[in-house]
């Protein structure tokens, strides 16, 4: 396990870090079409370049998981903005049913539930912006509910409150759009 000193630059965390961004790449990765050309590697450097995009090269990171969830949530945009280039050319798309709790491996699942879970999570946001990111490091990070409620600053009891809050809220939202 790394430690992580506040004069680590971006760049240096990513050297050190790199063999864990890759394992969440690859966790990432399990769930793409075997027609993707897109590489566990190819994931993280992407990430990288992102990074390097809005200057968070010398940016203080306040510790490794903080650096770990930033990294995550760079590669999930990533796949996020290579599904929407996919669905662009679709024109007519209907919501699908987002059950939380049935999810096994989020990426799974096709590129419109990736859509649709990005919505929502930005919807969600609005609502809890800490259950938000908490729910996106969970199903994208692979971190469990307590560590991704802890990276956010919630209390174990809280952590599974949000993730019940969170459950309910897309069923809701499900419900809704079925109407």
């Amino acid at each position: 396990m790394v430690e992580l000193n506040s004069e680590g630059t971006t760049d240096e965390l990513y050297s050190q870090l790199y063999c864990e961004l890759r394992r969440i790449a690859q966790r990432l990765m399990l769930g793409e079409r075997l027609e993707n050309t897109l590489t566990a590697t190819a994931l993280v450097n992407e990430s990288y370049l992102r990074f390097g995009l809005h200057d968070a090269r010398e940016y203080v990171w306040h510790s490794r998981a903080h650096f770990v969830a930033s990294a995550a949530e760079a590669m999930r945009r990533v796949l996020i903005d290579r599904a929407r280039a996919k669905n662009a050319k679709k024109r007519s798309r209907t919501r699908q049913l987002i059950e939380l709790d049935s999810i096994s491996h989020p990426l799974n699942c096709d590129l419109d539930w990736l859509l649709d879970v990005d919505a929502g999570l930005t919807e969600l946001a609005k609502h809890d912006a800490k259950v938000a990111l908490m729910v996106k490091l969970h199903l994208f990070a692979g971190q469990s509910i307590h560590e991704a409620g802890q990276l956010v600053g919630l209390t174990r009891w809280a952590s599974y409150q949000g993730w019940e809050f969170a459950v309910a809220w897309f069923a809701a939202r499900s419900a809704q759009t079925a109407i």
